[in-house]
């Protein structure tokens, strides 16, 4: 388990009744305790509301604390961080302070039962989940704890009910990029002080959409209030990050699952009835309800998406992120990319892959070549009845370019000899810079295919783009497939520090400008270059890197010429948003463009993308 982190502050509002030696402490009337308890105070015992205060960190995180009442109503009994949540049953008047709170127990199973009215001896302790320098929020818990079952079978508390009017709009407070632990809560403010006002407290959802698939790690994403930011077809959209959908909150099972296997659930199913237990907190997430009661799945039958095949006289150009493709990957993946790429996506002219990896996977050897790989899946097209498509990429230098350690993604292009040429020109590799030249009254690539600055510290452990020049009934068409750095490294919506640092974007607004500058220079060979720049560029159509790479206006962004509902191809912890991207330069005029829904909203997905697809008749 990550280190537990006891942290010690005063209360920064006076607590309700019950919380005298916490008035006490922060006032600095009483020396620091080794232990709380009734004796401390005369009749007036330390209770789990007092333990919790006002803000996110317990006013008695440090200290020692004796024969705390509840009613215990949840028992984890598995894993590395067993243990149980009890909860007061005769809370105070502040919306502020928490009645739960979870008794920490390792790998020891605690011997209760939901029911039991305990009183708990433990220290009182702050866990940061993934350590504390991972920012996020922290956890007071209970640790080295003993009780006494006093009753069993008594009544649990009513669960407070997550829903649209006991969230506000508001989501987080703005310590301009500093500590949220330090304010007071105020949870008819801020949705995220909301939830930290339950932390450990039983919740409930009702009648709850699924806004994000159920994982491979038995979770999934509902929101409590359905109706804000709706997608198109079920989802909560990400839409500015002034609103990241405070209605988002991950469901586990406490449940054993050979009682009640956990559901398996798409976008735009639903949780039925009543979803019910004690509101936690962790770092694949951030709160969770973790369910002692779940609602019934309701399937709502969505189905994968295809597109519409090109005309004649129509260049379709998708981009597709298959995640971590290698030889080493199972058979059934290529077979679910090739047909999702010739029924889905009606077999595109040229495609550009992302995250294709070296012929022996993570295996870290020095084996930077990918033709296994994607002979495997150009075998796999053909067998589906696609075309034979042919295939052109530049391996990286070993370890160079991120992802799996050994793998070595890089970018490729796939494309249709029978409907699109590719120009080849001789001189790309992995060191090499390609350029714009001159071409008679054309524009026309030094090297092609060719990398984009692969020199430039901006690709550091990032992939390099990868340019392309084709030819489609006469017209020259330059094709730029990317894949910028990830987002690894930033601050969690829900993370303690407001706003949240997005430190890797800094890198992603430093490539798109090299990606800007490339393109520039194409126009300026010549202002008619038809230039489409496709790829997982890890980013929002809203954000720097899309605005830099926009600049001037010498690309045009087509997901924003989309419907609002329909601006998603990628689901992350609930969140419906944008990560890939498909622009144009000017001359690229009347496109049809698609992004073709068939893995991100779904349990059973072939990639954790969806692929996108444009159609432009020159």
């Amino acid at each position: 388990m990550p280190t537990r982190v006891p942290t010690r502050r005063p209360l920064r509002r006076p607590p309700a009744a019950g919380s005298l030696i916490a008035v006490a402490l922060a006032a600095g009337l009483l020396a620091a305790p080794q232990s709380a308890s009734a004796t401390d105070a005369g009749d007036t015992a330390i209770r789990i509301h007092d333990i919790q205060g006002t803000t996110r960190v317990s006013p008695l995180a440090g200290r020692q604390v004796t024969d705390v009442p509840g009613v215990v109503t949840a028992v984890r009994t598995f894993g590395s961080a067993r243990g149980f949540w009890f909860q007061d049953t005769c809370p105070d008047r502040s919306p502020a302070t928490s009645e739960g709170i979870f008794v920490f127990t390792g790998s020891t199973t605690p011997a209760v039962a939901v029911g039991d009215d305990v009183l708990v001896s433990a220290t009182v302790g702050e866990y940061y989940p993934g350590g504390e320098t991972a920012g996020l929020q922290s956890v007071t818990q209970l640790t080295k704890a003993s009780w006494t079952v006093r009753s069993s079978g008594n009544a649990l508390p009513a669960a407070f009910r997550l829903r649209a009017s006991s969230l506000p709009d508001r989501y987080a407070p703005d310590a301009h990029g500093g500590s949220i632990e330090q304010l007071p809560l105020r949870p008819d403010s801020y949705a995220l002080d909301r939830y930290e006002s339950l932390e450990g407290m039983r919740v409930s959802v009702e009648d709850a959409p699924v806004v994000g698939a159920t994982s491979s790690h038995k979770d999934l994403w509902v929101t409590a209030d359905p109706r804000h930011n709706r997608t198109e077809r079920g989802g909560a959209l990400y839409g500015s990050y002034r609103d990241p959908n405070g209605g988002r909150v991950k469901v586990t099972s406490l449940i054993p699952f050979a009682q009640r296997p956990f559901p398996v659930a798409n976008v735009g199913d639903a949780l039925t009835g009543t979803t019910a237990g004690p509101l936690d907190y962790d770092n694949f997430g951030g709160y969770t309800l973790q369910a002692t009661e779940l609602g019934t799945l309701a399937d709502r039958g969505l189905k994968r998406e295809t597109t519409r095949k090109q005309k004649d006289g129509e260049l379709a150009v998708a981009t597709y992120n298959v995640e971590n493709l290698s030889p080493k990957t199972p058979q059934a993946k290529f077979d679910r990319l090739a047909a999702a790429l010739v029924t889905n996506l009606a077999s595109p002219d040229v495609v550009a892959l992302e995250e294709v990896q070296d012929d022996n996977g993570t295996t870290d050897d020095g084996v930077v070549e990918a033709g296994q790989t994607l002979r495997k899946l150009t075998d796999a097209i053909k067998a589906a009845g696609g075309p034979a498509y042919e295939w052109r990429q530049i391996s990286p230098v070993n370890d160079q370019d991120g992802g799996q350690p050994g793998g070595n993604i890089r970018t490729a292009f796939l494309f249709n000899p029978a409907r699109v040429s590719f120009v080849d020109t001789p001189g790309g590799d992995s060191g090499t810079a390609v350029k714009a030249v001159r071409e008679g009254d054309q524009a026309a690539l030094s090297a092609s295919p060719g990398r984009i600055e692969p020199a430039d510290a901006a690709w550091t452990n990032s992939r390099k783009p990868l340019a392309g020049q084709f030819s489609f009934r006469g017209e020259r068409v330059f094709v730029v497939a990317n894949h910028f750095n990830s987002k690894g490294g930033d601050q969690g919506l829900d993370s303690r520090f407001q706003a949240p640092a997005r430190t890797s974007e800094v890198q992603r607004t430093q490539q798109a400008k090299l990606v800007n500058t490339f393109v520039k220079q194409l126009l300026a060979t010549d202002k008619h270059a038809n230039v489409i720049v496709a790829g997982d560029l890890n980013d929002y159509q809203f954000s720097p890197a899309l605005t830099t790479l926009t600049a001037d206006g010498v690309l045009t962004d087509l997901v924003d010429r989309l419907p609002r509902k329909e601006r998603y191809g990628y689901v992350f912890q609930g969140n419906s948003q944008v990560l890939d991207h498909m622009l144009t330069s000017r001359h690229v005029r009347s496109v049809d463009y698609d992004i073709v829904h068939i893995n991100a909203e779904f349990a059973d997905q072939a990639s954790d993308h969806d692929p996108q697809v444009l159609r432009w008749k020159p």
